[in-house]
């Protein structure tokens, strides 16, 4: 069985995803191989662009 192909932009859209459903920051982060800074950096990309629609 072919590895699925991952790429950024599917990532960060997951793990904005779990934040929304409640999951923690530190314990996702962790999971994902990212430091907390760059987490919040994505969350609050998303919030700016879903705010500005």
């Amino acid at each position: 069985m072919p590895w699925k192909e991952c790429k950024p932009m599917d990532e960060k859209l997951r793990f904005v995803a779990r934040l929304l459903e409640g999951e923690q920051m530190a314990p996702l982060c962790r999971e994902f191989g990212i430091s907390r800074v760059t987490g919040y950096k994505i969350f609050n990309r998303y919030k700016e662009v879903v705010w500005m629609l």
